[in-house]
């Protein structure tokens, strides 16, 4: 090259090597976990997250803080991943992950200054991880999940998350109820579960809709308000005069003419009405317009008529009344119908929403949900989405394990017995694993208002010598106790999918020493 240096990356180009790497990325990564400790549990605090543009969100929801977080450091984007995978998997857990994610990084890093290669470290972890997927499948309960067990995964899900005047027990009754009913013999439709939000009122209004909500309002304040046995008819069209495609102008050269082109509309808008009616529609739900002519027609004709229905409301609809959807009002036929028990409209303040109930098909559900302020009202819906979600992975993706800490604790002393077979550096790796396991119980404690060093020697004393034992939340504090008697149980799933994702992520991040980031 004749002693010229030879460029690879641009000038603007900023590397970080070797150990300054190692320690920015697990800096980043532990940061981010530690934001949402203080969520974890029955006793977690809330979070209020501000936009620069002023919105506030008010949630104790891993997945959600993270999400809204404005995050750029890289290897803290994979912590944020993690939250998001977890949510995708399996709804529920993403605090767990998250935190259990920051903490074998902490002690990855404590690794790293005792010298011991990130690759060891890898292999160690990974080791780890199957002796706790192992622990895992030891502690699921063998009893079938019945609707009493499905209640207390369902309730142990939503404790503490924003559940207002109502006990987490009758929310989760109503969230079992709801799966059941989505289910069928190749799992539970997840899709036939919808939870729709209403602000005024308390929690304690939250019900159960066998059917779909409509957030839209008839189209008429002459239109019926309850129609029973209703015929209905899901349209996607505009009940509007059609435009030309192209452009054209008429010369319009006496009052004649002028009738003539008015009685055209009056017809055409006329007979969009009369084909509806004709068809023995009780109640039309249109994903387009619907002119104002023809909606006082059907409300002369004492039909119910809804516009601007979303595409995917109007299939929920078309799959709850077991109607088809038709695209040109021509076409309209008796068998294109659905049916349903009743279509009510209520009014809540300044809105007004329209329940379809008791549909021919009645395969979709509607879980109600009520509360005082919009800040509520979203969590109140986050709770509930993630109960319907942990109760769908206890059914269908393999049981319960106990909850409040147990398994976790169950977990760090397989991994630490099994230590014994491990030779090399690689057991260093390994014993620090089941270290970071223990940070979760511990912040249970800490989150209950518990000293954390005395709750988890309690904690290990106790399933030692008398079998599994959690932290079981009480008053103000809490107390060792055995989660399976109190109701405490989670979904195997979650705990799976949280040990799995949490390892992934902290041996990705331990593995890189070299940063190279483009201006």
């Amino acid at each position: 090259m004749g002693g010229q240096p030879m460029f690879i990356l641009s000038e603007d180009t900023e590397r970080t090597r070797g150990e300054d790497a190692q320690t920015s990325n697990i800096q980043a990564g532990k940061a981010v976990a530690e934001t949402v400790r203080t969520t974890l549990g029955p006793r977690g605090m809330d979070k209020m997250l501000v936009s620069d543009s002023g919105d506030v969100v008010i949630t104790n929801d891993g997945a959600t803080i993270l999400e809204e977080m404005d995050i750029e450091h890289p290897a803290a984007d994979m912590i944020v991943e993690v939250a998001a995978t977890q949510e995708e998997e399996v709804g529920d857990g993403t605090t767990t992950a998250s935190v259990l994610a920051g903490r074998l990084l902490a002690k990855a890093e404590d690794l790293l200054e005792d010298d011991v290669h990130p690759t060891t470290i890898v292999e160690g972890y990974h080791e780890a991880s199957r002796l706790a997927l192992d622990a895992i499948d030891e502690v699921t309960l063998d009893a079938t999940l019945d609707d009493d067990l499905l209640e207390q995964v369902t309730e142990s899900s939503m404790t503490g998350k924003g559940t207002g005047d109502i006990d987490a027990a009758t929310l989760a009754e109503t969230v079992v109820t709801a799966v059941k009913h989505a289910q069928t013999d190749d799992g539970v439709a997840r899709d036939d579960i919808t939870v729709r939000t209403q602000t005024g009122g308390g929690a304690s209004a939250t019900r159960l809709v066998e059917g779909v909500i409509s957030e839209e309002e008839p189209v008429h304040a002459e239109m019926p308000r309850s129609v029973s046995d209703a015929d209905v008819a899901v349209l996607d069209l505009d009940l509007d005069l059609q435009e030309a495609n192209i452009d054209a102008e008429y010369n319009v050269t006496d009052v004649d003419q002028l009738e003539q082109a008015i009685s055209a509309e009056e017809e055409e808008l006329r007979s969009y009405a009369e084909s509806v009616v004709d068809a023995g529609v009780d109640v039309a739900f249109v994903t387009g317009d619907i002119e104002d002519r023809v909606a006082s027609i059907l409300a002369k004709e004492g039909v119910l008529a809804v516009d601007s229905v979303s595409d995917d409301e109007a299939t929920r609809i078309t799959r709850t009344v077991g109607a088809t959807t038709v695209g040109s009002v021509k076409d309209l036929e008796a068998e294109d119908l659905g049916s349903a028990e009743t279509v009510r409209v209520e009014t809540f303040g300044d809105e007004e929403l329209a329940f379809i109930e008791g549909g021919a098909n009645a395969e979709t559900v509607t879980l109600f949900a009520r509360g005082g302020t919009e800040h509520v009202t979203d969590e109140l819906e986050r709770a509930l989405n993630d109960a319907i979600d942990v109760a769908i992975a206890a059914l269908d993706e393999g049981g319960a394990v106990p909850g409040a800490g147990a398994t976790e604790i169950a977990i760090a002393d397989q991994i630490r017995s099994g230590t014994a077979a491990i030779e090399g550096r690689k057991q260093l790796a390994v014993e620090a694993f089941a270290d970071a396991v223990d940070v979760l119980p511990r912040t249970l404690a800490e989150n209950t208002g518990m000293d954390p060093i005395d709750a988890l020697v309690d904690l290990r004393t106790t399933h030692e010598s008398e079998g599994l034992a959690g932290l079981i939340a009480e008053g103000q504090t809490g107390h060792v106790g055995d989660p399976i008697e109190a109701g405490v149980l989670d979904p195997a799933a979650v705990k799976r999918e949280a040990v799995e994702s949490a390892t992934e992520a902290a041996t990705m991040i331990a593995r890189i020493d070299d940063v190279i980031s483009a201006n």
